[in-house]
């Protein structure tokens, strides 16, 4: 009998573990080789649950933060992919390839670069602002079903399309006659490879990317994140909604608590923009102000 006990106790635990209570968000310091999706796995294995997604793709060259939603927080996956980044860029002069970075096939080399700090500088903020950039050939952006690095990987000519970013801040960090480094803050869907390959052509130089470093998403620093062996080890902290956003609370009473429970939009006598909705000490929801009546933003 209590063999049985035993192994139906365990059973339970299993499912328990099965059942991706596991909610919060963690900030990985991503190494370079191994891909977005290669971390998510590794975070399935040990926390075990699926319910794990990641809020903005790092290419294995690519190195630091990379913020990483667990449970109920993956509904935050497209409002935390939405915040501004900034990246730490290295240019490696005198070599194109054909993915814009170093891992790709040799297409031109030439010696003897010669760049100038006051060209490079002058050039770098006249990327400041909105602008148009073109997606690398080698992306996982889809056109017409297919992911663009199948065509170029087939050798199929395809429009590549043209998305508008902002440049927030960019800075020249070191110049000597084989790098340019810099650091560049960017909003969503910048691709820094492309952003390489467009600041060479303006100083009429061969270059390509080198080495990236993503320091910063939103409020989430590269201090702050956790290496995959320190996941490995249990030596890391999720973080909860109310560290996440500085938000207002407000307690709800027991009837509005049923209307947050369904979603329902209540009126407050409040100008708080977003609100932290709580019951018996316990954050039940997110609601944006919208002219007097508070709506729902994001439910736990």
């Amino acid at each position: 009998m209590q063999t049985i006990l035993n192994e139906l106790s365990k059973k339970f635990m299993k499912n328990k573990k099965e059942s991706g209570t596991v909610n919060g968000i963690v900030v990985i310091n991503k190494e370079s080789d191994y891909t977005s999706r290669d971390v998510v796995n590794i975070l399935n294995k040990q926390l075990n649950t699926k319910k794990i997604g990641h809020t903005g793709t790092l290419d294995p060259l690519a190195t630091g933060v990379l913020v990483v939603c667990i449970g109920k927080y993956t509904k935050l996956v497209n409002k935390l992919t939405d915040l501004d980044k900034e990246y730490i860029a290295t240019i490696k002069l005198g070599i194109t390839t054909d993915t814009l970075d170093i891992t790709g096939k040799v297409l031109e080399m030439k010696k003897d670069i010669v760049v100038d700090k006051k060209n490079v500088t002058n050039v770098l903020n006249s990327f400041l602002g909105k602008s148009m950039q073109e997606v690398p050939i080698y992306a996982a952006v889809k056109i017409k079903g297919k992911k663009l690095y199948e065509y170029a990987r087939n050798n199929e000519e395809i429009e590549l399309p043209k998305r508008e970013i902002q440049v927030s801040e960019i800075e020249l960090l070191d110049l000597n006659t084989e790098e340019i480094k810099f650091r560049v803050v960017v909003s969503k869907g910048t691709y820094i490879r492309s952003l390489i390959r467009d600041i060479c052509k303006k100083l009429g130089i061969l270059g390509t990317m080198s080495s990236l470093q993503r320091t910063r998403q939103g409020s989430f620093l590269l201090k702050n994140a956790y290496t995959l062996k320190e996941i490995k080890e249990n030596k890391y902290q999720l973080l909860t909604i109310k560290e996440i956003f500085s938000y207002p609370t407000y307690s709800l009473n027991k009837e509005e608590y049923f209307k947050v429970k369904n979603g329902t939009p209540i009126k407050l006598k409040r100008e708080d923009c977003f609100l932290f909705m709580e019951y018996e000490d316990n954050t039940i929801a997110i609601y944006k102000n919208n002219e007097g009546i508070y709506k729902s933003y994001f439910k736990l």
